[in-house]
């Protein structure tokens, strides 16, 4: 079991910064991969950013060069910075973890099987 519980989340206007964290307990020597994604009103989950226990990193498209996922296995966390926000970032971003096998990370949700409750943000312009 793994238990994920996200914070950092606030209102910051259009270009702003916000660093999101998520704290994992339970079993986390048996995640294989987590990640970031978000969802906004009315449109359907879609993948931000995947990291291994390696620290190997993807990104989707769209964020590419402004976000950055990254874990301290040492305070057993997980981070998304997020630089030049806009309008369109708003949303409700939440961690996962998978913890089966699997050769690479996908941002997919399917894939993942622990989910967080979720960190608001919202990005004005």
């Amino acid at each position: 079991q793994v238990q994920l519980v996200e914070s950092g989340g606030g209102s910051v206007q259009s270009g702003g910064s916000l660093r999101l964290s998520c704290a994992a307990s339970g079993n986390t020597y048996s995640r294989r991969c987590i990640a970031w994604f978000r969802q906004a009103p009315g449109k359907e989950r879609e993948g931000v950013a995947t990291i291994d226990k390696n620290g190997s990193t993807s990104y989707q498209d769209s964020v590419k060069g402004r976000f950055t996922i990254s874990q301290d296995n040492a305070k057993n966390t997980l981070y998304l910075q997020m630089h030049s926000l806009k309008p369109e970032d708003t949303a409700m971003y939440y961690c996962a973890a998978r913890v089966t096998w699997v050769t690479g990370c996908s941002l997919s949700h399917g894939a993942y099987s622990y989910w967080g409750q979720g960190t608001q943000v919202t990005v004005s312009s």
